[in-house]
């Protein structure tokens, strides 16, 4: 499948992850990527929702994203709410107010659990990262989560060195009976876009980005997720969302250089 519009794979997640937000709904953002999405879905097809920091800033109206992170002021701007981190997990999060947790990850497995804290190698030395920040908490409360990565083999692996944020474990009703809302909805890489079986709960692939072929997504994988016997292509993004990405949204590719 090909497109006149040319556009980075980073324009295309972020509007794959724009398209898996709903008006109306209650959207825990998290670092990265998913800022982009939330702030485009609200200036298309969902502007009624709320977009929340786990730091304690709701619904902000940022003229620039900044360059810092979540912690930079210039992304609170307009904010209606600035609160603190132990209101927006305690009061919101773990009473079931969020819709939707949307986060990045170090590294997830085949049933969607998620690692940001630290690596291991044969030689049995460690890497430690950021860990959770407030990253377990939405997904273990979240309705429903969403999360995107970069489709490398060492990121995707049948299981994850360390679970941070629980997805659905090993599988089936593991989840629910550990007392667990929600769950894993979308995956979303550079490459293609992964739901998951209903039944097993194990990754299935959903679409291939354009230009990507089947191939090229299962070589950049630890395991083999479930695949329909047909998979269509990732719907491309429109000139009007690349223009809002490029121009209003990211001008300075705070987010979209990293």
């Amino acid at each position: 499948m090909t497109t006149n519009l040319e556009y980075s794979s980073f324009e295309l997640m972020a509007v794959a992850g724009a398209r898996e937000l709903k008006d109306g709904e209650i959207v825990g953002v998290g670092l990265g990527l998913p800022v982009v999405s939330a702030f485009l879905a609200k200036r298309t097809h969902a502007p009624n929702i709320t977009v929340m920091f786990e730091l304690g800033v709701v619904d902000p109206e940022p003229l620039e994203i900044g360059v810092d992170g979540l912690s930079d002021p210039r992304l609170w701007y307009r904010a209606k709410i600035h609160t603190s981190f132990a209101d927006m997990l305690g009061a919101v999060l773990h009473r079931g107010l969020v819709d939707v947790g949307f986060l990045g990850a170090l590294e997830i497995d085949a049933y969607g659990n998620l690692n940001t804290t630290l690596l291991g190698d044969p030689h049995g030395k460690f890497r430690r990262f950021t860990g959770s920040g407030g990253g377990n908490d939405i997904a273990s409360s979240a309705r429903r989560t969403v999360v995107t990565i970069r489709h490398e083999t060492r990121k995707l692996n049948e299981a994850v060195s360390f679970i941070t944020s629980p997805g659905y474990l090993r599988g089936g009703d593991e989840r629910q009976k550990h007392g667990l809302v929600g769950g894993p909805a979308r995956l979303i890489t550079d490459k293609a876009v992964f739901g998951y079986d209903p039944e097993s709960k194990r990754m299935k692939l959903e679409s291939i980005h354009p230009n990507t072929t089947l191939e090229e997504v299962l070589a950049n994988m630890s395991f083999r997720p479930i695949i329909p016997e047909r998979v269509p292509f990732t719907e491309p993004p429109t000139a009007e969302q690349v223009r809002l990405i490029r121009e209003e949204i990211d001008p300075q590719k705070a987010y979209a250089g990293g």
